[in-house]
């Protein structure tokens, strides 16, 4: 059965961007049923993140959407999250017993390089970016599609490509091979989720 690319789509948090609750937010995205919500926040301390953690899971737990933490493996692993992103450098250090203990690891990765070491040190998934030119990473130039491309060619895992994606240009990402789509500042920053999801909903192989 075909998916849309609603449901090969990461919804990753900001509440720095968002113009209500972050909670809030959240409860409004997963009623639209993306692949997962990636609940970054990396500014906050660990105890804030883990308050907002639990009530982020418990939402996404009741919606069926997959709930990924980033990066704090102690508080993931006292919520019992089965998911968890960490940055490439993290990901090295992490322990192999706490690695074994999610059913899900992803990795953010800027080369092709990192992304085949980020597969050896036991990542299920790559976010890679950034693709289009993004606000967020002004500063730096975005990287074609012969990037994403050459990425999977050399991990037999799944890769989702970030920066700048949006209803418009989806198409020619997915083309690419890529497993799916990552997206922050567009559900993040609009007046209206409802309206931000038109036209997201076409249906995909």
């Amino acid at each position: 059965m075909a998916k849309s690319h609603i449901q090969h789509l990461i919804c990753v948090t900001n509440r720095k961007l968002c113009k209500v609750d972050i909670v809030k937010r959240v409860e409004e995205i997963v009623k639209y049923k993306p692949m997962g919500i990636l609940l970054r926040e990396k500014d906050l301390p660990e105890d804030d993140y883990e308050i907002l953690a639990k009530d982020v899971l418990k939402i996404c737990q009741n919606a069926e959407v997959i709930c990924i933490l980033h990066n704090f493996v102690d508080t993931a692993l006292k919520l019992k999250a089965d998911a968890i992103h960490m940055t490439y450098t993290s990901l090295r250090i992490m322990r192999r017993e706490d690695k074994e203990k999610f059913y899900s690891i992803g990795a953010s990765c800027h080369s092709t390089e990192e992304a085949r070491k980020a597969q050896a040190f036991g990542c299920t998934q790559i976010i890679a970016g950034h693709l289009f030119d993004t606000l967020s990473k002004k500063d730096f130039p975005p990287h074609d599609l012969n990037f994403f491309r050459e990425i999977i060619e050399n991990v037999t895992i799944p890769v989702y490509a970030i920066g700048g994606i949006t209803k418009y240009n989806i198409e020619s990402v997915r083309l690419t091979g890529v497993a799916g789509a990552c997206v922050m500042r567009g559900p993040m920053l609009c007046d209206n989720v409802d309206e931000y999801f038109k036209g997201w909903d076409r249906e995909v192989d």
